[in-house]
């Protein structure tokens, strides 16, 4: 009588979700059918576990040409449209020559290590990378969101547009090669997977050019830190701990951001004498010591071993328009690994910037601008303005040519006139410096003299004291 009963309720259950399911097929309007479907999808998705997911993305590139039915979703995140077996499919696979076939059901696959790897590759280079910039801590919560704003990266600098010698940058690029395909190495030695980068010499020469090309290169995100908006070691501290690795971490102007210059203890002595008898000053400095007390301690351990053991795969980029400010402690080897001198535009680089800009490999002209570089300093950013055409004519390269080599020669001869006239102040000082000491000398010999007479006339020895006083 029980299972009777039982077989009962089942029916029962049975007819009525057969009768629910006719109701919605009938009377459920059409056009809410895709939400519901919509949701369904993501709730079945939000159950399925980091291990599928990996192998749905790993096999994404085979059964786009290989599956007769595809799902399409927009994954965020994505920078595309996500092409995935639908149920019931099947691809074969190989690995390490033995022959496998995946089939797409509700049941869960069996865990491979190489397919979860490099599905999560394939989910890495997939994603929307971001440009994130750090808010002010009056606005953080308890969510990553707070602590960064991010917008999508889709910078399009690459090394082969890049205005640099060929040589400069098949190093970088070796040295950035060498460093994502370390982490078995950076691990067997004991070090956490990391480089810092500082890239000097003067404005206009690329720098943040370069960290872009770094970023697309490696396909990683930017972490652009305004430490100005930091207010002490711990909110650095937690800005770390919310970066996510395969990132480049920036600080550019190094030698503006914050006071992180040798002598620090004596400069800030100092500063308190002499603001001791103005109040104003006084009470500026307090304001200023309120907005960020960030020290060079504390920047040293964002980027050293234990603070930056939080991640892995991540790149230090400083940027400095004057390297000599900098505390030695801060850009040594070991925190800052690689040093990189962006100097002045030379014709290997100009020819680039021609390529990119006006689409040409040789001109009459370039002769010319070879000269003129060799003996002119003008910075990539410079010359890049003058390529860009600003007007409608039949020739549109010869005119920015033109252009560029009339703005290299006014900067060669303003160079000329500062030159000389740097030169002649400094004959000047040196003229009056020479005449101060050729008349300290005459001074110091008529004393003497003096001094010599009194001798003979009253023949008294002259007493000479500690300060040089004679008496």
């Amino acid at each position: 009588m029980a299972m009777s009963e039982m077989f009962t309720q089942l029916g029962s259950v049975a007819v009525g979700i057969m009768f629910l399911w006719a109701m919605f097929q009938q009377y459920f309007p059409y056009e809410l059918r895709p939400h519901i479907q919509k949701y369904s999808q993501k709730l079945d998705r939000w159950r399925r576990s980091e291990v599928y997911v990996a192998i749905q993305d790993y096999l994404s590139f085979d059964s786009s040409s290989r599956a007769r039915r595809l799902k399409a979703d927009i994954i965020k995140d994505s920078q595309s449209v996500a092409l995935s077996m639908d149920d019931h499919e099947e691809v074969t696979d190989e690995f390490q020559g033995v022959k496998l076939w995946w089939a797409s059901s509700k049941n869960f696959p069996k865990r491979f290590d190489h397919v979860i790897k490099e599905g999560k590759a394939i989910a890495v280079k997939k994603r929307q990378r971001k440009l994130y910039t750090n808010n002010p801590s009056q606005n953080w919560y308890e969510s990553k969101r707070s602590m960064w704003s991010h917008v999508p990266f889709e910078h399009q600098a690459t090394f082969e547009t890049l205005a640099m010698e060929s040589k400069k940058k098949e190093e970088i690029v070796t040295d950035l090669t060498i460093f994502r395909t370390r982490k078995q190495y950076y691990s067997k030695i004991g070090k956490a997977w990391k480089r810092g980068f500082l890239l000097h010499d003067p404005p206009g020469t690329g720098k943040s050019s370069m960290i872009a090309t770094m970023a697309n290169l490696l396909n990683y995100d930017i972490y652009d830190v305004e430490l100005t908006s930091v207010k002490n070691n711990t909110e650095l501290w937690k800005l770390l701990i919310k970066m996510t690795s395969k990132s480049i971490i920036v600080i550019e102007d190094i030698d503006c951001s914050l006071d992180l210059i040798g002598q620090r203890k004596k400069k800030k002595e100092e500063e308190k004498e002499e603001s001791k008898d103005d109040p104003l000053l006084m009470k500026g400095k307090e304001n200023e010591s309120k907005e960020s007390k960030v020290t060079l301690s504390g920047l040293l351990n964002f980027i050293d071993e234990l603070w930056s053991a939080c991640g892995e795969e991540r790149l230090k980029v400083f940027t400095t328009n004057h390297v000599e400010k900098l505390d030695p402690a801060l850009i040594r080897r070991g925190r800052m690994d690689k040093h990189i001198e962006l100097s002045y535009c030379c014709f290997e680089a100009f020819k680039v910037l021609a390529k990119n800009y006006l689409d040409i490999d040789s001109h009459n002209l370039f002769p010319s601008i070879e000269r003129l570089l060799g003996e002119t300093n003008m910075t990539p950013a410079d010359v890049a303005e003058d390529l860009m055409p600003k007007s409608i004519t039949d020739d549109p390269e010869t005119a920015c040519l033109e252009d560029l080599i009339q703005v290299i020669e006014t900067a060669k001869e303003e160079a000329r006139v500062k030159a000389k006239k740097e030169a002649k102040e400094k004959e000047e000082e040196e003229e009056r410096l020479k005449k101060e000491k050729e008349a300290k000398e005459k001074e110091e010999v008529e004393e003497k003299e003096k001094t010599e007479e009194k001798v003979k006339e009253n023949g008294v020895v002259p007493v000479v004291k500690e300060n040089g006083v004679v008496s």
